[in-house]
């Protein structure tokens, strides 16, 4: 690949993380919660209940950070906490599956569907190609995060 190629596709990388990063702000908000909130959120909902150390070492976030950040959810009634059995020093995190879902879904709407039409305007060889280098490319960083986040390895 040429240097020329190599940079665009770079910066459209780039130009792809910053606008998200910048649309799930604006999504946070008209949640009530910031943008990092909202995607920390989604991490729950992805892996379903868990441990606040969990969360804290899935997030990279200290356990007084993952504290608020539970607090933040328990408010807006994202989350219940609760104390592990046979142990009350272990909170357990659930998620409000039904309550996330009806805050978020008509804020993705839009979004989803054109996202779908977008996708619907490639050939399966053209998606096949897309899905392989996203596949490559989570790869990537989780290694990378992992090499910078050795304490969650």
């Amino acid at each position: 690949m040429d240097q020329e190629t190599l940079d665009r596709l770079r910066k459209l990388s780039q130009q792809y993380a910053f606008d998200s990063i910048q649309m799930h702000e604006a999504i946070g908000r008209q949640a009530g919660l910031s943008g990092t909130d909202h995607k920390y959120l989604g991490f729950i909902i992805q892996k379903g209940q868990m441990t606040a150390g969990e969360l804290s070492a899935l997030t990279g976030l200290t356990t007084g950070a993952v504290t608020g950040l539970i607090d933040r959810f328990e408010q807006k009634d994202f989350v219940k906490r609760r104390f592990g059995e046979g142990d009350r020093r272990k909170v357990i995190v659930e998620p409000n599956t039904e309550k996330v879902m009806a805050v978020f879904e008509p804020l993705y709407k839009e979004f989803r569907a054109q996202s779908e039409q977008v996708m619907a305007s490639f050939s399966e060889t053209e998606l096949a190609v897309i899905e392989s280098y996203f596949l490559k490319a989570i790869e990537v960083m989780n290694e990378t995060t992992s090499k910078l986040n050795p304490k969650n390895s």
